[in-house]
């Protein structure tokens, strides 16, 4: 008879026991030849699934997929949106509410037709009806102009020939285009200089806003921002998507319930190796000084001749840029504030330079930021490269464990844990192996091509999974956008993780400008070079 005092835990032991090693070997001497290969499979199995239990139990972390998230009210009147910049990103964030241009459409079926895991097509036609209606257009660049204004009478999501919509208004700068009555929202897709001032004027003329990381190009603009911002009352979303990763979410629960131990340093890394990745875009054949908008192009810039270059490959100077920091090392600082709750850090120090793309840029190609946060015993570091693509994930490491995370998840045991300590002396945890696993929608392809898109995509910034189903992480931050202007409650990304954003954005940018450790005056709200 068993002890009726036996513990859960020792119970389990008795049971791996059971059907341990030895029993196995035994048993086979008491069956045929013939089924003694099956017996130990069935015997083996049994025992690593009692394994398993165990170390799920301790964990104690699911591996259910979130659900499908509940449909946007369309009940109403349309939501009136103006979309700013028709670049690059500002081609996804319509895409994400909904509009492609036809030529994107045409692109896209004739992907599924010669690739049956290119999905692009079905998931657009599939993503959710947001009840939106794009208004109001703008773009300095005329043929951007007049491609977003399509895409924006692109009601039906059809390809070139497919019946379109109405029109939306074109605007030729962002102040009357904020000042439109048949407005009541506006996307932010500028380059970063423009921001702020952006943003602003928006928020003068009672208009919400989804703008674009990062959210301001100087310090100065980001308490004018924030200040702009909570005086309107307006519902502000910065464009952090992966706060829609569920990935992110499992690694927030697994951190709350002290999966990981006491963690006293994150290791969050950028590796590139393309001309895209390090923001050498093609330049487009209609560009010249008769179709683009020079002088408001330029607007709070310092004064530069005409340059294509520098029109379409403006991340490379911090005239209009914020560099690595605000345009790669944001995404990942925004994922650990996420998860961790970091807030603004007492201190940053940066070094790196201009070491492989000898081009005219000003900005850094290697940079490596230390981020302090004293009173939480953490350090958090960022480390980039635009010449090699050597992928090295981002890391929290915990006395009990580490975790890697990016669009999957996984956890292992430190070999000298002291929480898992038993279970590794037992050789019931392996610290090779991990403890816990999470890999969404397991079962799709990954159709992505790119080395851009595949830098995204394995960050959780391109797409995550909800009921089962691959879905848009843009689309979904979006959906929250409007959603959250429809019923009054406040984003994910709000002013405030916005601007606790920027501020630390600039710390890392300030430091490497300056060559010398940065502090934040948290009393004053001041950074201290």
């Amino acid at each position: 008879m068993s002890d009726k005092n036996q513990t859960p835990e020792k119970e389990q032991n008795e049971n791996k026991k059971n059907v341990g090693r030895r029993d196995v070997i035994k048993s086979l001497a008491t069956v045929p030849v013939l089924g003694a290969f099956a017996y130990g499979v069935y015997k083996k199995k049994q025992y690593d699934r009692l394994l398993s239990n165990s170390i799920t139990n301790e964990v104690g972390m699911s591996y259910e997929e979130p659900a499908a998230t509940p449909p946007s009210d369309v009940n109403g009147k349309p939501l009136r949106v103006g979309l700013i910049g028709y670049g690059i990103r500002g081609k996804m964030l319509a895409k994400a509410l909904g509009f492609a241009h036809p030529t994107m459409v045409d692109e896209w079926k004739k992907g599924a037709m010669t690739n049956k895991d290119d999905k692009r097509y079905e998931e657009f036609l599939q993503q959710e009806n947001l009840g939106i209606q794009i208004t109001a257009v703008c773009d300095i660049f005329n043929t951007y102009e007049r491609m977003c204004a399509e895409a924006g009478a692109n009601v039906n999501r059809e390809g070139t020939g497919g019946n379109m919509g109405p029109m939306p208004a074109i605007y030729k700068n962002y102040q009357e285009l904020c000042a439109a009555p048949e407005v009541d929202a506006i996307v932010i897709a500028a380059p970063d200089h423009w921001h702020g001032p952006m943003t602003i004027e928006a928020a003068k003329n009672g208009k919400h806003v989804y703008c674009e990381k990062p959210m301001t190009w100087t310090v100065e603009e980001t308490y004018e921002v924030r200040k702009a911002v909570k005086k309107s009352g307006i519902t502000f979303q910065l464009g952090h998507q992966g706060r829609q990763t569920d990935s992110y979410q499992k690694a927030k629960e697994a951190i709350e319930k002290g999966v990981l131990g006491p963690i006293n340093l994150v290791e969050v890394t950028t590796n590139r190796n393309t001309p895209n990745g390090a923001w050498v875009y093609p330049i487009h054949e209609d560009a010249n000084p008769r179709t683009i908008d020079w002088e408001q192009f330029i607007g709070p810039a310092p004064w530069h001749e005409f340059s294509l270059e520098r029109f379409f490959r403006w991340r490379c100077w911090w005239d209009y840029s914020t560099g690595l920091s605000g345009d790669l090392l944001t995404h990942e600082y925004d994922a650990v504030n996420q998860i961790m709750n970091v807030g603004i850090p007492e201190s940053a120090m940066s070094t790196g330079g201009i070491y492989f793309y000898k081009d005219g840029r000003t900005v850094p190609d290697v940079l490596h930021t230390v981020f302090e946060f004293p009173k939480q015993d953490l350090s958090l570091v960022y480390s980039a490269t635009l010449s090699s693509q050597h992928q090295r994930g981002k890391v929290v490491m915990g006395h009990d464990a580490w975790m890697e995370l990016g669009q999957t998840l996984t956890i292992n045991a430190d070999v000298q844990s002291t929480k898992y300590a038993d279970k590794i002396k037992k050789g019931i945890i392996d610290p090779e192996l991990p403890i816990y696993s999470y890999i969404p929608g397991r079962k799709n392809v990954d159709a992505v091509t790119s080395a851009t898109e595949k830098y995204f995509a394995g960050r959780g910034l391109l797409y995550t999974y909800r009921g089962g189903k691959r879905v848009d992480t843009t689309h979904l931050h979006m959906k929250e956008w409007v959603d959250c202007i429809r019923s009054g409650e406040e984003p994910s990304c709000n002013i405030d993780q916005g601007f606790e954003e920027a501020i630390t954005a600039h710390m890392g940018t300030l430091s490497y400008k300056h060559n010398k450790k940065v502090f934040w005056d948290a009393e004053n709200e001041k950074i201290i070079v």
